[in-house]
């Protein structure tokens, strides 16, 4: 069975941020990192993976991306920080 992730980028000044959800993790970062990911990620230079999940089910995936979406930006940098409390930039 295939991974699904859900996974959030961010600029280098860590002001901005992506939630995104993905089957393929590395592909998917190397097309944030190449400008053809999202109008978004490309208009505000959102490269760094910052946090990520693996899930067994895509749907899993999708209704937690939407989860995240709907938080308020303090709750992310919580979640973000107990995975990654430097907010650095994470090897996929």
């Amino acid at each position: 069975m295939k991974s699904s992730f859900v996974y959030i980028l961010t600029n280098r000044y860590r002001t901005v941020f992506y939630t995104g959800v993905t089957n393929d993790l590395k592909k998917r970062i190397a097309e944030h990192h190449s400008g053809n990911g999202s109008n978004f990620t490309s208009k505000y230079q959102i490269k760094d993976l910052i946090y990520f999940e693996e899930f067994s089910e895509i749907e899993q995936a999708i209704a937690r991306e939407k989860q995240i979406k709907n938080w308020k930006k303090e709750w992310k940098l919580e979640l973000i920080k107990g995975l990654n409390p430097k907010i650095e930039t994470l090897d996929y």
